[in-house]
């Protein structure tokens, strides 16, 4: 089915890089549920929420500090590199599919990127190791050198507004397309889930992988409950 396919769209989720040592969400007893994102409107208006945001950001960037991208992802950047998957739609803010190659064009990352850090006045993009020594040495939450604003791990926290130029290329990639492939995600979490679902009712076939069942198993072309490594590969 995807060999045949003329413009492949990948979507991709946690499940995809929980194989690369990232945790998810959803796991019981995940570290997310100690360290849960402190949502944005608390962020903007407490020092101290900032603080503490930062924290657990630096606890949870210790807890995978070594991933590396999994087979996985090194199988969504081959297909890009043939020419038939113009970018992937990802979830994910852990940065692995630059990691596996891609360039940042080809990665649309619908909640952002935790790999670096920006200021919400001026946009300024920062460095986390210059964040995190500026942190650990003052005890205070980092501010922008350039115009002194608020700094804020480039990720889109919860009630922060999604961001409009990757949901615009997400939406075009999902009405272009005559295939969606689905990797690792659960795809309850919206409006990031409504791409395959558009996909879909566009006249797309819908591939799914993953280890747990999703809403849209029933409409799917395709089912593989599988460990992503071990089946991704071969089915491209």
């Amino acid at each position: 089915m995807i060999e045949e396919a003329r413009l492949v769209a990948g979507f991709t989720g946690a499940g995809i890089s929980t194989e690369s040592g990232v945790p998810d969400f959803r796991s019981p007893d995940s570290p997310w549920m100690r360290n849960k994102p402190i949502p944005f409107d608390v962020f903007l208006q407490d020092v101290e929420a900032r603080r503490e945001a930062w924290r657990r950001k630096f606890v949870m960037d210790d807890l995978y500090q070594g991933a590396r991208p999994s087979q996985g992802h090194l199988a969504i950047a081959a297909l890009i590199s043939s020419g038939r998957m113009p970018a992937v739609i990802t979830q994910n803010i852990d940065g692995l599919h630059q990691a596996s190659g891609l360039a940042d064009h080809q990665v649309i990352e619908l909640h952002g990127n935790g790999t670096y850090a920006a200021c919400l006045d001026c946009r300024s993009r920062h460095d986390l190791r210059e964040v995190r020594a500026q942190f650990e040495a003052s005890g205070n939450p980092p501010t922008c050198k350039a115009c002194g604003g608020v700094v804020k791990s480039a990720t889109i926290s919860f009630g922060q507004s999604m961001p409009q130029e990757p949901m615009r290329k997400a939406q075009k990639l999902a009405l272009t397309c005559d295939l969606i492939l689905v990797v690792g995600s659960s795809l309850v979490v919206y409006p990031a889930a409504g791409f395959p679902a558009l996909a879909k009712e566009n006249g797309a076939k819908l591939v799914i992988v993953n280890r747990e069942p999703t809403p849209l198993d029933d409409i799917a072309d395709l089912v593989v409950h599988a460990e992503i490594g071990q089946v991704l590969p071969g089915l491209i």
